[in-house]
């Protein structure tokens, strides 16, 4: 995924409200701009880091600028989790997810059951793989983890993907590590254990743990590799 329009320079000062981050531009002027990431960002929010920001012309909007990438220990690190879905879709498009190359279609926001709805459904014929994305900025000691924070949504997927193969279907969960300094993957058990077990759990029963890690740079944001992954 190419980013349409130059990003902008700038300093992280500091994140706050979740959605909020203060920042100084390269001309000295400070401004807030939307974050667009949900968790905690851990090692990925060190006030003083260079980040990168897009802009918006749209006049409605109250803030204007967002936070797309942060620099930490010399590499980018994608953090606009809206952006993930686009980066994923291309990668299978252009044969970069093996386990989902060649489709026939790709749907997107598909209601599974009441009141759920998955990532994708992507189609080979009469199969259909439904697949839940999740962003992944936490690195520890060169492991790429996921959580950064609770999340009893991203628990509720999983399950939703163990009911859909229980009933004939395909599943998969695909972590997409947003940074270059990590060569493996795990769940983050010390933070979230609910999850980290439920995922185990659902892996055993069926569904397909795939790990994919992107290459950023401010122009843009492109799937090169899978990644190895354990459960400790």
């Amino acid at each position: 995924m190419r980013f349409s329009t130059p990003l902008i320079a700038a300093v992280l000062l500091k994140r706050y409200q979740r959605f909020l981050v203060d920042v100084q531009l390269a001309d000295g002027r400070m401004i807030t701009a939307h974050c667009p990431n949900t968790g905690a960002m851990l090692s990925c929010s060190t006030p003083g880091s260079p980040v990168r920001l897009s802009h918006s012309p749209n006049p409605r909007r109250k803030y204007q600028f967002s936070l797309e990438m942060v620099q930490e220990n010399g590499a980018w690190v994608g953090v606009n989790t809206a952006r993930t879905n686009k980066i994923v879709v291309e990668a299978i498009e252009g044969g970069i997810v093996g386990e989902l190359a060649d489709p026939d279609r790709i749907a997107t926001e598909v209601a599974t059951s009441p009141g759920c709805r998955l990532d994708l459904a992507v189609i080979h014929g009469a199969a259909t793989t439904f697949v839940e994305i999740k962003c992944c900025t936490y690195v520890d000691q060169e492991s790429a983890m996921f959580p950064d924070a609770v999340t009893a949504r991203g628990t509720k997927h999983l399950l939703e993907l163990r009911d859909l193969v229980r009933r004939g279907n395909s599943g998969a969960v695909l972590f997409l590590v947003q940074r270059a300094d990590a060569v493996r993957f795990k769940p983050a058990a010390g933070i979230d254990p609910l999850y980290a077990r439920t995922l185990e759990k659902v892996h055993g029963e069926g569904v397909t743990i795939l790990v994919y890690q992107a290459k950023i740079s401010p122009e843009e944001i492109a799937v090169t590799r899978p990644l190895p992954f354990s459960f400790t």
